[in-house]
């Protein structure tokens, strides 16, 4: 979906896949956009992918899903050269359990951890930095459900809407996308300034 605008500070990756949420896809990806930003998605083969509404319900205990609209990777993980990119954002739904086992996927994950690189999670987000052994001793906020995924890998569950450790910028769910998605963009306008100067 990444457009052919030539005025771009950087670009910034969007993980997805397979019944990814679309509120928490689609947000940041129009406001990196707005940031001149260029967002590249990324997924396990370069396809389109269905996303989904994921939400627990009035009447229910666990979360709902319905269809969304669909998106278009524009790389598949193993085409991605993470050293050209400002930060990453790792997408919730149920997409997280099962690409986080891509091997191509954790090596550009431990990158940008490694780089100190503007890394944003969202609700299962978690999920891929957690596998990634890249959340221990962090703080970080997602879907309560999650907890346990943060809290054996090492990291901190914090219950708010915005968490920023550092590098690492995180929300709970889809409703806290106007708290943290600011913050992780702010961070890389910072750093595309620095690399320009």
């Amino acid at each position: 979906m990444a457009d052919q605008q030539t005025d771009w500070i950087g670009k910034a990756l969007i993980v997805v896949g397979d019944a990814t949420e679309t509120v928490d896809t689609l947000y940041p990806f129009y406001r990196l956009q707005e940031a001149k930003i260029q967002p590249v998605v990324i997924a396990p083969e370069n396809r389109v992918y269905q996303m989904v509404m994921h939400e627990v319900r009035p009447g229910w205990t666990i979360t709902r899903e319905w269809e969304g609209y669909q998106i278009k990777a524009d790389l598949a993980f193993s085409e991605v050269d993470e050293t050209e990119y400002l930060g990453i954002l790792f997408s919730g739904g149920r997409a997280p359990e099962y690409i986080r086992y891509d091997e191509d996927l954790v090596r550009i994950t431990r990158y940008f951890f490694e780089q100190n690189k503007p890394v944003a999670s969202v609700c299962h987000g978690v999920e891929i930095p957690a596998y990634a052994d890249c959340v221990r001793g962090r703080k970080m906020a997602t879907v309560a459900k999650c907890k346990f995924d943060l809290e054996v890998c090492g990291g901190e569950f914090v219950d708010e809407p915005c968490v920023i450790d550092g590098n690492l910028v995180s929300g709970r769910t889809f409703h806290d996308n106007g708290h943290y998605v600011g913050p992780w963009i702010r961070m890389m306008e910072e750093a595309a300034a620095a690399a320009g100067s």
